[in-house]
């Protein structure tokens, strides 16, 4: 048996994030991974060929380098060999079936000028300058417990600045869809091409509440941050924070998966994994869904029957699937500007992703699926052989288990087979061949990573659900996990909630694991993002 003063369950960011930042704090912390390396969704392999590095999973962080984790653990960070390598230019493209190629430049209004109508460039620069102006606000609630009295300050911050109207037009934005938002406030495609794909990297759909307020949010932080990689891959992020544990003497158990929560007089005293028992002065940190943490983990009449009846019904999002390709030489694009941009959608904007979402959703695999394709090496060279290339597919629109094929070409009958996987990646290769016509003959090695791949992995992506749970308005903000428990805190005193199914919801921002350890080692104030506004370049 060992002892602690937190044990925290699960090495995903959030995990690492907070046994970092309580180790720094003075606890002594025991980190519980069920895989045999830390890290979750974050890993670098020579999944093709040697000497071609990919990043596996996660690969961009400008949600890290904009927010709290960072503001706390960059320079520990940087110490232990964290580096990041960043644009100034052209950021991110899009490109449509018929050519058409929408840019977004780290400058906002170099950005608008690429606009066709003079009354969109002045709506996109409107609308980001208001997010500028209440970003402390908006901040404070994206960063903190909404189920707390520190929400009432946030509140009154936005009636402060933009009075009755501009904290009701916030409102009203996170009840429209990003479609209907992005129909109401411009006239022309542009901004609906380059920020309707991004909803994917949310869990949503262009048709999903929530989008119209997160499409501003996403563009203001592409401006802000880009689209910072880590130098050397995302394994070099996790040699930082194994560095950065080891030196603050976090014991960190791989292998090991936890099978239950020990509750003793109402209160969590450690966990019981691989036959061990790791025991917590103060606190267990749970990094998990919560159909593990309320259906597995804790004993039985330790929590309130809502509690394990709402979690039964916890809902999760359509299934992704990664392709990494290696190639002898960088792509000949149609249009050679997407030659030196790091991340291009391949999409219509609002009307293909709609429908590829639609058909995923109804099991279907998508005819025209929304490619999101990774050109790292742009940023980063040493990840490939001199002269080389190498791209980072995703693919955010599949179903977990595909019960048809909106194509009517592939055969689905057997589910996820070899075959399967591989005559879908074909069809998300021949999509990219259309704007980049030398790809077949630059093609050395392809490796797919399928929805029961992802799953397989972590624990936490269930059915292939790489965010944790549906990120749909009735399962974020208040009622994220779940309704009943809209906090970190649970029902179990010295037992928090943390990770992707928490709030504010996935990606690689470390913002629940921070929220936590700030709270327990600073006692009940909550932590907010910082300020972020359009122009602040925030560099890694």
């Amino acid at each position: 048996m060992a002892e602690a003063d937190a044990v925290v369950v699960g090495s995903g960011v959030n995990g690492l994030v907070a046994a970092a930042e309580l180790a720094l704090a003075g606890w002594s912390v025991i980190l519980v991974e069920r895989e045999p390396d830390i890290g979750g969704f974050i890993a670098t392999e020579e999944r093709t060929l040697p000497g071609y590095l990919h990043d596996t999973y996660s690969s961009w962080h400008p949600l890290f380098v904009s927010g709290p984790a960072f503001a706390r653990l960059g320079e520990p960070l940087r110490r232990h060999g964290l580096e990041y390598r960043n644009t100034d230019e052209w950021v991110i493209a899009s490109v449509a079936d018929d050519g058409r190629i929408a840019l977004a430049h780290r400058d906002p209004e170099r950005t608008a000028e690429g606009f066709a109508h003079e009354a969109d460039r002045a709506a996109y620069l409107s609308a980001l300058g208001r997010l500028g102006a209440d970003m402390a606000a908006i901040g404070g609630l994206m960063g903190g417990e909404l189920r707390s009295p520190a929400v009432l300050r946030h509140a009154v911050a936005l009636l402060r600045g933009g009075g009755r109207r501009g904290a009701e037009r916030w409102l009203r934005s996170v009840a429209t869809s990003g479609r209907g938002y992005l129909r109401a406030e411009f006239r022309g495609d542009e901004v609906d091409h380059l920020f309707a794909p991004w909803l994917l990297h949310a869990g949503l759909s262009p048709d999903h509440a929530s989008g119209g307020f997160l499409v501003t949010l996403f563009a203001a932080t592409l401006h802000g941050a880009g689209v910072p990689v880590v130098a050397g891959g995302a394994g070099r992020f996790l040699d930082a924070f194994r560095s950065l544990l080891t030196t603050t003497g976090v014991r960190v158990e791989t292998g090991t998966r936890v099978d239950r929560i020990l509750v003793e007089r109402g209160r969590a005293v450690g966990v019981a994994a691989g036959g061990r028992v790791f025991r917590a002065r103060r606190a267990v940190l749970a990094s998990v869904t919560p159909t593990a943490l309320y259906g597995t983990l804790l004993p039985e009449g330790s929590v309130r029957r809502e509690l394990r009846d709402e979690a039964r019904r916890f809902r999760y999002g359509r299934a992704a699937m990664q392709i990494h390709v290696a190639l002898s030489e960088p792509l000949g694009w149609r249009d050679t500007r997407l030659s030196t941009i790091p991340l291009v959608h391949l999409t219509d904007g609002s009307g293909s992703t709609g429908i590829a979402c639609a058909e995923a959703e109804a099991g279907l695999l998508p005819r025209r699926p929304t490619v999101v394709v990774g050109q790292q090496y742009v940023l980063d060279p040493g990840r490939v052989p001199p002269g080389a290339a190498a791209l980072w597919l995703q693919l955010q629109e599949m179903p977990s288990t595909p019960r048809g094929d909106a194509a009517g070409e592939l055969d689905t009958a057997q589910g996820w087979t070899p075959e399967l996987v591989r005559g879908y990646a074909d069809r998300v290769l021949n999509r990219i061949a259309r704007h980049a016509p030398d790809l077949p003959g630059k093609v050395l090695a392809v490796d797919v990573i399928a929805p029961p791949d992802l799953a397989r992995r972590n624990p936490n992506a269930v059915d292939g659900d790489p965010y944790g749970g549906s990120l749909e308005l009735d399962q974020s903000f208040l009622w994220r996990p779940l309704p009943a428990s809209g906090r970190h805190a649970t029902d179990i005193d010295g037992l928090w909630h943390i990770g992707a199914s928490t709030h504010p919801g996935a990606g690689l921002g470390g913002v629940s694991g921070h929220m936590v350890a700030t709270t327990l080692t600073r006692g009940p104030r909550f932590a907010r993002l910082p300020r972020l506004t359009p122009g602040r370049r925030v560099r890694g």
